[in-house]
Order: C-alpha cells, then structure tokens, then sequence
C-alpha cells in the first residue's frame, strides 16, 4: 500500500505512562516536564479527558507552546511519510503515570489535527494506554 489518494494515512495519538513501560513509535514525547495535577488532590482522580483536569494542564504557557510545536512537527512528518508512500505514524506523549498530563494533551492534540488534515485522506485515532491505572501511590 501506499500513501496515495485512495488509501487513508493514519495518525495515531497515543498517552502513556513511564512508570508502566516506555511506548514506542515514530515521534514520542517526555511530559513530565509540565506540572502535574496529580498533586492537587481535586484533580487527582481525574483524568486528562476530563475538563477540570484538562484546563488545569493546559493552561500552562510551556503546555500551549508544546502543543503548537507538536502540531507542527507531526503536520511536517505526515507530508514527508505521505510522498515516501508511508499510511502512517505513531505519535506517543507519555508522562509519569499516563492519566493526567499525556492524556490532557493527546486529546487537544487529537482535537487540533482533526482541523488541520484533510478529511479524504488522513483519519486521526487516540488510544490511552495507561489511563485506567490509578493508585493513591507516589505518582
């Protein structure tokens, strides 16, 4: 197959946690750098998919700049991978425990792309990985 007109190119967004396993796939990046909810006890037992959660992660200024350079860097690898006749890449975001931080941005990024590729020929899924591991452990 290839990246043709006719065959769907696929951007798989993934979350992860590093306490889990490390993932792997064409792009994967570190989170832990962003502060992490897990430590405000409202929002640690929520997810990134939730909007509390979600707000709180994102409205970190090194959250939104991450996510614009994201969006940038895995819209210039889908062209690439496209015209070398590639029908996919896998972009993993991991973080300490895979339910806060990685999931909140996966989602926005997951949102972002839908705007950005065209509907004939890319189709963008998510999968969170480690979203369902919860523990009142050290995270």
């Amino acid at each position: 197959m290839t990246g043709s007109d006719n065959t769907t190119f696929t951007i798989e967004l993934g979350s992860f946690g590093y306490k889990y396993g490390e993932e792997r796939g064409e792009l994967v990046f570190d989170l832990r750098f962003l502060p992490n909810p897990y430590y405000v006890d409202s929002l640690k037992p929520l997810s990134g998919k939730d909007m509390a959660c979600a707000n709180y992660v994102l409205n970190f200024p090194a959250a939104q700049k991450t996510l614009q350079l994201l969006k940038e860097l895995v819209l210039t690898q889908v062209e690439s991978f496209r015209k070398q006749g590639q029908t996919g890449i896998k972009v993993r975001l991991g973080c300490t425990g895979g339910r806060h931080r990685s999931v909140a941005l996966v989602e926005a990024l997951a949102k972002a792309m839908e705007v950005e590729v065209d509907a004939a020929g890319t189709a963008v899924s998510v999968i969170h990985r480690d979203i369902d591991h919860y523990s009142l452990g050290e995270e």
